[in-house]
């Protein structure tokens, strides 16, 4: 497969997933007592753009499946059918499918034939219920001049479209981008939209011209073309009908109401490569038809339906301009990755520059440090509008959860509504795709743990249907993502009975917010029942080692009888910090912002020796584990007592502990460099920077200082 034809299936996949997700979204928001027209049509289109791509690269299960579900939806948006909850199941059942099929074309798994089978089967009960219409005699059509709608309004040279709404477009693209097959099928898919005539289809010419008759919408054509024919080398044109082009289309438009083939001007004519058999023509293309005799040049009469003139001329509209105007484009993540990787480098030589100068007179070289100090100022700017390029919002992954909602609240027989506040809210791309898996977790634990069933709900005064909220927030320089619902609560005494039972070191006068966060130990889970859905104390110990891997920590806030608040507080992206530098002998190190509380000079009253079990620090009343940066990574400090150093709080995974450092040097925003690519993993180390005299400094795993720290000391 060549490189352009592998590019134009990756287009068709990303748009088909694209699509899917829209028509999902659209189905779990239908309101089936009163369905909005415009959800239907939308519903209608993603299935058609789907069919037609799919289509064209010749994958007939997706094909057969989309035109089930297409044909079912145009009977449904016509009102020859009204909607109900069960066609939604159905039709959320063939996206599934539809999601399987794609993948197994993209070489991610194979799809389930029998399913597939089984919801067409189901397509197909719904479709019978019309059957009957579709089985009365025909009614004969005649047509009248009062009767008859215009086809076309006939100038000297020009034609303006009719109200059949029937529209010339002039389709031009490169023969280089189409194989044979891919060929034959886009033929096909466009002769079924109307009438097609071939100008230049070979090798002949290096582009391929088409013109197409169709009263389908200028959106469709594109959507046919548009997942085989790189978009930026397209051209549709809406032209301006043609006394030739009118002929055909009146032609068209006379055998539509049960005229004759042999008392049309002209003969159609076939494709000589369409694919099929020759009987029914898959496109058409006229000759040259000339108007009737006694017709004047301003008026033409096919049959017995008069068309009268119109001498003003159809502007034609580029649409291909159009597309290049379009507010987005896509570009692929590796070259996004590239540009941020060069854009960091940049930053780096920059505070190299900045370093130097430093040294320098500032009054003999006040000129030179004006414009580093400029140059500064554009590399942030530059920075920060290169990261945003990888920013997403989190709409991508909150739209998944209305199917996990409604699926998993049908299972456990639940009312159950979702909420999602600050969808727009932008994230990294890379966390995007790594937070799906821990929300879905969250999400499915306060659907069975938290909200309760209806009777149990109404019996506390509280409505049958319970609220599950999702939230999402700037926060300084983090993201906080925010999972609550108003269900039963956390059960302090139930989840330290649980604790002491496995043998947790718990006791009863443990704050709240560290007893909320055993439910996050593994194993650990309070189910009476095991089902399929929890119960095993798998996954919420997964949740939380994820988050922690991404920099970012839990918290938990709840009531008995209230509801439950799960927050999630993660960095705004994984490529830059905001970090303090810290010094350990001649060692840097660099400590996330986000851990840190305070910092201070404790005095030797303060520190105490727990025999077997380290130091410890009081706090304000409150006993923190010190953790010695130097015997960590067997270091020679400035000094050994712990009263002439600094003390660093730090807070993660809800405890707390002191980390003993030389000096603090200063707060930078450094580019993330991975350590375990280009060296290798170490043990308290996350990841390393470039600081500006050129030294590299380690960026501290600050939630594994802290864990480890807390367990010696328990």
């Amino acid at each position: 497969m060549s490189s352009d034809l592998e590019q134009f299936y990756e287009v068709f996949f990303e748009e088909s997933s694209e699509l899917l997700a829209e028509m999902e979204a659209c189905l779990l928001g239908l309101d089936v007592n009163s369905p909005d027209m415009e959800d239907m049509n939308a519903i209608f289109r993603a299935a058609h753009s789907i069919k037609g791509g799919a289509g064209t690269f010749g994958f007939t299960d997706m094909t057969e499946m989309t035109h089930m579900l297409e044909t079912l939806l145009d009977k449904l948006r016509k009102g020859e059918l009204e909607v109900r909850s069960e066609m939604i199941d159905a039709f959320l059942k063939a996206g599934d499918v539809i999601k399987d099929q794609l993948a197994g074309h993209r070489g991610d798994g194979e799809a389930d034939p029998a399913a597939a089978v089984a919801v067409c089967e189901e397509l197909s009960k719904f479709s019978e219920e019309v059957s009957g219409a579709a089985e009365m005699p025909a009614v004969e059509v005649k047509v009248s001049a009062e009767s008859a709608p215009p086809v076309a309004k006939l100038t000297e040279d020009n034609v303006s479209i009719s109200t059949t709404e029937r529209t010339v477009f002039l389709i031009e693209f490169p023969n280089s981008e189409l194989n044979e097959k891919v060929r034959s099928n886009l033929l096909s898919n466009l002769s079924e939209m109307g009438q097609l005539e071939k100008l230049v289809f070979g090798e002949t010419e290096s582009r391929s011209k088409l013109r197409l008759i169709t009263d389908s919408t200028e959106e469709n054509v594109w959507e046919v073309l548009a997942f085989v024919v790189d978009p930026t080398n397209l051209i549709i044109e809406i032209e301006a009908l043609t006394k030739d082009s009118a002929s055909m289309q009146l032609s068209a438009d006379k055998l539509a109401v049960g005229a004759d083939e042999s008392e049309l001007e002209e003969p159609y004519g076939f494709f000589p490569d369409a694919p099929g058999n020759t009987t029914k023509p898959y496109g058409f293309f006229p000759g040259s038809p000339a108007a009737p005799a006694d017709t004047k040049d301003d008026e033409v009469k096919p049959g017995n339906c008069k068309v009268s003139i119109n001498n003003k001329n159809t502007s034609s509209a580029r649409v291909s301009t159009n597309f290049a105007e379009t507010s987005s484009i896509r570009v692929s993540i590796e070259k996004v990755d590239q540009m941020i990787n060069l854009v960091g480098e940049l930053v780096i030589t920059q505070a190299m520059l900045a370093q130097t100068a430093s040294e320098v007179d500032p009054v003999v070289f006040e000129k030179l440090l004006s414009g580093l100090n400029q140059l500064e100022r554009n590399t942030r700017d530059l920075q920060e509008s290169v990261m945003s390029i990888r920013m997403l919002p989190i709409s991508f992954v909150f739209s998944r959860f209305p199917r996990v909602v409604r699926d998993l609240a049908s299972k456990l027989n639940k009312q159950i509504e979702l909420k999602q506040v600050g969808e727009g809210t932008e994230l990294d791309k890379g966390l995007i795709e790594k937070i799906a898996d821990p929300l879905t977790h969250l999400i499915r634990n306060s659907l069975d743990h938290g909200v309760e069933m209806p009777d149990v709900r109404i019996a506390a005064g509280k409505p049958a249907q319970g609220t599950i909220t999702l939230r999402a927030f700037h926060q300084g320089g983090s993201i906080v993502i925010e999972v609550g619902d108003d269900g039963a609560g956390l059960n302090r005494e139930k989840i330290l009975a649980k604790a002491k039972e496995r043998g947790l070191p718990v006791h009863d006068g443990m704050p709240d917010s560290e007893v909320w966060m055993l439910i996050f130990e593994a194993g650990f889970s309070t189910a009476a029942v095991v089902t399929d859905v929890s119960g095993r104390g798998v996954g919420m110990d997964v949740v939380k080692r994820n988050i922690s891997a991404m920099g970012g920590r839990v918290e938990i806030e709840s009531a008995l009888g209230i509801g439950t608040r799960i927050s999630v507080r993660l960095p705004l992206t994984l490529a830059i910090l905001d970090g303090l530098s810290v010094g350990v002998g001649d060692q840097m190190f660099i400590v996330p912002l986000t851990y840190i509380i305070e910092s201070l000079q404790p005095t030797a009253k303060d520190i105490k020796s727990v025999s077997g079990r380290g130091r410890v620090v009081q706090v304000r009343g409150e006993y923190l584990p010190v953790v010695a940066l130097h015997e960590v990574f067997n270091l020679r400090p400035i000094s050994e007592e712990i009263h002439d150093g600094i003390l660093v709080i730090l807070e993660a995974e809800g405890h707390k502990a002191a980390m003993l450092v030389d000096t603090l040097i200063g707060q930078h925003q450094v580019v993330i460099k991975s350590l375990e690519s280009n060296y290798r993993r170490v043990q308290g180390v996350s990841g390393a920077t470039i600081m500006g005299d050129g030294k590299v400094a380690l960026i501290l795993d600050t939630a594994a200082l802290v864990t480890s720290s807390y367990k010696e000391s328990v």
